[in-house]
């Protein structure tokens, strides 16, 4: 739309597919570019946890609590609109474009006092913990019984996958991946379901989003 390009995985705006309504609790998975300075204009949420994870360029956030942040390049926000809170995002840049993941996910519980946390947490193996329940071990809580990773593997180098009991969903951030004889290229995905496995072979040096979900509709 002129100063914003927008890659849904999930139905949102004027895309629906009935098909693709989200998986499990994530609801929506956009990949945006904003243009230099441009940006969302203020505009408000409720009972939804909101992460805005920046890959390129700098983020500017305010919301009506008085937050207001850059998000760099690497760094993860949480956002809990609860009971109700309006925000805007601009590039914080008059001269380079912003690229990050918009991700929507239902909470556990309606109504809660809206609530905000941002960090960059280091990667300290393959599969780095973000987001998880309780926030555990330094990472972003989230009011919803998900836990999000980060993914990255040096050209070769591969891992295998696994869920007990759960939804894992893997989101392609940068690279190449081999699995289960396709080859996942930037913006694909694809989930797996209850105690399914899959190995994971880098055919790039490679980024993704690892998220552990519950098993719900």
């Amino acid at each position: 739309i002129g100063w914003l390009k927008s890659r849904h995985s999930f139905s949102f705006g004027n895309y629906y597919d009935a098909k693709h309504m989200g998986v499990s609790v994530l609801r929506v998975l956009n990949d945006d570019t904003v243009l230099p300075s441009a940006g969302f204009a203020a505009h408000s949420h409720q009972d939804m946890e909101i992460i805005s994870y920046v890959t390129e360029g700098e983020l500017e956030h305010k919301d009506s609590r008085g937050n207001r942040s850059i998000i760099k390049a690497g760094e993860m926000q949480r956002m809990s609109a609860g009971t109700g809170i309006t925000h805007s995002e601009y590039n914080a840049s008059a001269s380079a474009e912003v690229k990050f993941l918009q991700i929507w996910i239902l909470p556990k519980i309606n109504g809660v006092t809206p609530s905000f946390q941002q960090k960059i947490i280091s990667q300290t193996g393959p599969l780095t913990p973000l987001v998880t329940p309780e926030g555990a071990d330094g990472t972003l809580s989230i009011n919803q019984d998900v836990s999000i990773s980060r993914l990255r593997l040096l050209v070769g180098e591969s891992l295998v996958l696994k869920t007990r009991d759960r939804v894992g969903y893997l989101h392609i951030v940068a690279g190449k991946l081999f699995a289960d004889d396709h080859v996942f290229d930037v913006g694909d995905a694809f989930s797996i379901h209850d105690n399914q496995s899959v190995e994971l072979e880098a055919q790039e040096d490679f980024e993704a989003l690892w998220f552990d979900l519950p098993l719900a509709n």
